[in-house]
């Protein structure tokens, strides 16, 4: 189908891509402009995924919860110092230090778990649904336990599977996903620390308690 030249101007001006993108997804999409800003956005996240530059620079972010309870460090990667600098990757680091305070998740992403972890959750899953999956086909069993590991664990679990805590509709992968379409860059979280005061202490004291109580027989 044709499409007009203010139509085109229009989903420039929304989504600063260039003219014969704009053209070529309002074609794809019959001239329907939300949905061309949706493919644009896609398309936009296809091409830095396949982009070969190395993320090796970015931003070390921190937070301090309210009354210094909670401290959180991350570091985010991209390609660039020039977009390291912007106000997009900056406000996702921003973000990506809150939820961490909030939701203080363990890994990374899902191949950050170790095996012998991951081994031990799905062996308490297959307690817990015993009886459910008992009578089902191998494919059934499968997929019930991938569904229940996903909710249970990884979503709970994995930075990058938890949902967005000001918007539960989306992963922090999403958003990671969102800056990618925006910067046109590789953009990878690397690592992270989250510090609560008091975290582990109790457990310390257990195990001096216990050492001691050993020694003296």
């Amino acid at each position: 189908m044709s499409v007009s030249a203010q139509e085109v101007k229009a989903l420039r001006e929304e989504t600063g891509a260039g003219i014969m993108d704009c053209k070529e997804a309002l074609r794809e999409k019959d001239g329907d402009k939300q949905e061309a800003a949706q493919y644009l956005r896609e398309k936009g996240i296809e091409a830095a995924r396949q982009k070969s530059g190395q993320a090796a620079e970015g931003l070390v972010g921190s937070y301090l919860h309210m009354g210094g309870n909670i401290g959180v460090l991350v570091e985010v990667n991209c390609e660039t110092d020039f977009v390291a600098g912007t106000d997009q990757f900056e406000q996702l680091v921003d973000e990506i230090c809150m939820q961490i305070a909030a939701q203080n998740p363990g890994y990374v992403n899902k191949a950050d778990v170790p095996p012998d972890v991951l081994d031990s959750e799905k062996n308490i899953i297959r307690e817990q649904m015993a009886v459910e999956l008992e009578d089902k086909p191998e494919h059934v069993r499968q997929q019930i336990m991938e569904g229940k590991l996903d909710k249970q664990f990884y979503q709970q679990e994995v930075l990058l599977q938890q949902p967005y805590i000001r918007d539960p509709d989306k992963t922090i992968g999403d958003l990671v996903e969102e800056t990618i379409a925006e910067v046109d860059e590789n953009v990878r979280v690397r690592r992270f620390d989250r510090y609560e005061v008091g975290e582990g202490i109790e457990v310390e004291k257990e195990n001096f308690a216990r050492e001691v109580a050993e020694e003296i027989g």
